[in-house]
């Protein structure tokens, strides 16, 4: 089994294209959906994370907004919250890869959204990257988030840049003109990824 890393910074579209690999057959990990398991009612990092942050967790439950502010008022609250939560998805994602080995699947995709920061391309076959024009970053993340276009370019910033992300990539997919045209994008990646599968 061949396995493709999907990647891209906030606003860039990762989320349509994982969907349309996954409408295409492919087996898509989604990296984000773990980490909310993990931090759902009874989740598995729950009791890490009490311990990190006491008063964060009631009755089983994450109180999301006191954690937010002890991470803003210390830094050493976020590496300690990446320690405990990266490992554990770490897990899930390594529990996905067997079952889709043991289902016979010839490609598994691991959406991530901080692949390369995390080293997670080194464990992928293939990279695609999903990018857009700035303006229309800008745009959906200010949108979705309801933020300024100043608050969405500080979010962008802080992230690994596009062009990085892009230079690193074996794969890029742009996003930003149409749905129609993403959808073209994705299909002419699942058929390279079939092809390249079939001389294997």
């Amino acid at each position: 089994m061949r396995v493709l890393g999907l990647t891209g910074g906030i606003g860039m579209g990762k989320s349509t294209v994982a969907r349309l690999l996954g409408t295409a057959g492919f087996a898509v990990f989604d990296a984000d959906a773990a980490v909310h398991a993990l931090q759902a009612p009874g989740g598995r990092a729950l009791p890490a994370i009490a311990d990190l942050v006491p008063g964060s967790v009631r009755d089983g439950v994450l109180d999301r907004a006191v954690l937010r502010r002890a991470a803003l008022a210390d830094p050493q609250i976020m590496r300690g919250l990446e320690r405990i939560i990266h490992p554990m998805v770490r897990q899930e994602r390594m529990r996905f890869l067997a079952r889709a080995r043991r289902r016979g699947r010839s490609w598994a995709v691991l959406d991530i959204p901080l692949l390369f920061e995390t080293g997670g391309d080194r464990a992928c076959d293939r990279v695609a990257v999903v990018s857009a024009p700035r303006d229309v970053q800008i745009s959906r993340i200010a949108r979705r988030r309801h933020v300024s276009a100043d608050q969405a370019a500080a979010l962008i910033a802080r992230q690994m840049p596009d062009r990085e992300k892009r230079r690193r990539a074996d794969d890029v997919i742009l996003t930003g003109l149409s749905r129609g045209d993403t959808v073209r994008r994705v299909r002419r990646l699942v058929a390279r990824l079939r092809a390249e599968e079939r001389k294997r």
